[in-house]
């Protein structure tokens, strides 16, 4: 399969929909998000919309989504035990989904905005978890 850079919601859509196929059958991160999600469809099109967002600067507008938030609630709905670790096994399956389909300037700026928004979630997971 040749290799394309990341130019459309299609790439994105496949991307996204590949990763979380992974996710949900990891033996760490699949308990988290099965347990979680209640509507895989709605979920996927969602974090497609965010990933659209953020690498291709289209699709629907910035103030839809808040990951902060989100990964907040998720950490209180799992008994606050979600560890760097987590974050370390997402970045990988995200990583090795990118380099298995995709290459090129977008698909490299995916890794690193992945890279950066886990530092800062789990940052703020933390902070949630011992306010000053």
């Amino acid at each position: 399969m040749d290799k394309i850079d990341i130019r459309s919601r299609k790439e994105v859509d496949f991307l996204v929909r590949r990763f979380y196929d992974q996710v949900r059958l990891h033996e760490i991160l699949g308990p988290i998000f099965n347990g979680v999600v209640k509507d895989w469809e709605h979920h996927l099109t969602h974090l497609s919309d965010f990933w659209e967002m953020i690498l291709l600067q289209t699709g629907p507008g910035a103030g839809k989504f808040n990951p902060t938030k989100v990964h907040r609630e998720v950490d209180k709905a799992v008994d606050h035990s979600i560890e760097q670790e987590h974050f370390g096994h997402w970045l990988q399956l995200w990583f090795s989904t990118i380099d298995r389909y995709f290459e090129g300037e977008i698909a490299n700026y995916a890794k690193e905005h992945a890279r950066r928004m886990a530092h800062m979630l789990f940052m703020r997971i933390w902070e949630a978890r011992n306010p000053a």
